[in-house]
This record gives structure tokens, sequence and C-alpha cells, in this order.
């Protein structure tokens, strides 16, 4: 059965969310905001959501699931929809793409 990481949206950023229009297909989330907070295995995302909607850890729009430390998952009003964490670029990598781009 796979492993899935639950990573709880921080609140002050959870407003934001509520509030922005939905949008399908893949979603970008930041991993700054986001916290880990447990595992659980289940046989689907819908599985894990049904163990946990009447507790105190129970998902709540916005949050995101890794399945198997590869593929991605955010809790969004209609379901489970894809997701890819977006890393900072390297503020070095960058100076020196704009340097050569300018020579």
């Amino acid at each position: 059965m796979p492993s899935y990481r639950v990573f709880r949206l921080k609140e002050h950023v959870r407003q934001n969310f509520r509030w922005t229009p939905h949008l399908s297909g893949l979603s970008q989330v930041k991993p700054k905001d986001y916290e880990e907070a447990f595992t659980l295995e289940g046989e689907n995302p819908y599985a894990v959501w049904a163990a946990v909607r009447d507790s105190p850890r129970a998902l709540q729009v916005g949050d995101v699931i890794e399945v198997d430390a590869f593929e991605l998952r955010i809790v969004k009003y209609v379901g489970f929809e894809q997701a890819k964490w977006v890393l900072p670029e390297d503020k070095q990598a960058v100076e020196a793409q704009a340097a050569v781009a300018v020579a």
C-alpha cells in the first residue's frame, strides 16, 4: 500500500488560497508555504482523506499529499489535483545567466 506524506498549508497562506479562483491543471506550490504534518498509508488519496476526515487531522483545502516521494496532489474544493513543488532559483545562477546575456 502506498505511503502518503501530508503537508499542511500554513494558516496565513490558506486564507489567500481559499479566495483564489479555481484553475484546473498542474498547481505549483512553494515548499516554504507548507509544514510536514504526518504520514499515512492508503490505497489512494481518497482513502487517506476518508481515514482522517472526522479527526483533528482532517485534510483541508490547500493541503498537499505526497505519494511515495514523487507525485504530489493538492486538496481543492473539487477533489485532488496534480501539483508540483516550485523551488526558488539559485540567485548566483540567475546572476551568471544575466551576465552572459549582457555580454
